[in-house]
């Protein structure tokens, strides 16, 4: 399966609480800290509500 690298690259201030909480779902605690994820239909929703904060790369 394809890999994704996910980098927060937007901070959370001003963020909704839920848009918050799938960035630390992410494992995304500052910025431009990223994380390597397996590409799942479940990861591919959680970057869509948050695509106005984080950068996404393929591997």
């Amino acid at each position: 399966m394809a890999q994704v690298k996910v980098t927060l690259v937007k901070s959370t201030i001003g963020s909704t609480q839920t848009q918050k909480d799938t960035v630390a779902a992410l494992g995304l605690k500052k910025i431009r800290s990223f994380r390597v994820h397996e590409d799942t239909p479940a990861l591919q929703g959680q970057i869509k509500k948050v695509a106005h904060l984080v950068k996404v790369e393929t591997l």
